[in-house]
């Protein structure tokens, strides 16, 4: 008996810790808004973008599609945890890892690297209503409201 109850609590610390990587209400599908997002310089890069985050196991996935001014499309999915490490971002020929380090419930901030080296960093804010993510990088804020 005492083997099943130190694997059952093994098994609740594990979901109680995986519930905390990614705050629920950022759980969901997304769709920018291009006219309350501001870009520099220069327009928006892309006419239509979402992005969907999932949980996955005590891990969670961002899938994202964008669609760019002239039509081409871009797919990139992302696999990780919410602790600082750096995990590959799918979908693209460069070695493109994201880290998300957590801020406080409402807030993380990513950064990305290109072959090891920080080529952004970006701070994803979560409206206290919970329908709308802020990401900003430099002077860019990107606008996105929940589907």
């Amino acid at each position: 008996m005492r083997p099943l109850i130190i694997c059952l609590a093994l098994v609740l610390l594990t979901a109680s810790r995986a519930g905390a990587q990614v705050p629920e209400a950022w759980i969901g599908s997304w769709a920018l808004n291009v006219a309350r997002s501001t870009y520099t310089p220069g327009p928006a890069p892309y006419k239509r973008a979402t992005y969907r985050i999932e949980r996955l196991g005590d891990s969670f996935r961002v899938i994202y599609d964008m669609v760019h001014p002239r039509g081409g499309t871009t797919h990139l999915e992302w696999t990780g945890r919410m602790d600082g490490r750096d995990y590959a971002l799918q979908g693209v020929d460069q070695a493109i890892t994201y880290a998300y380090v957590p801020a406080s419930d409402s807030t993380c901030e990513i950064v990305v690297k290109i072959d090891g080296r920080v080529a952004a960093r970006s701070r994803v804010s979560m409206s206290p209503d919970g329908r709308t993510m802020s990401t900003q990088t430099g002077g860019t804020t990107t606008v996105y409201e929940k589907q």
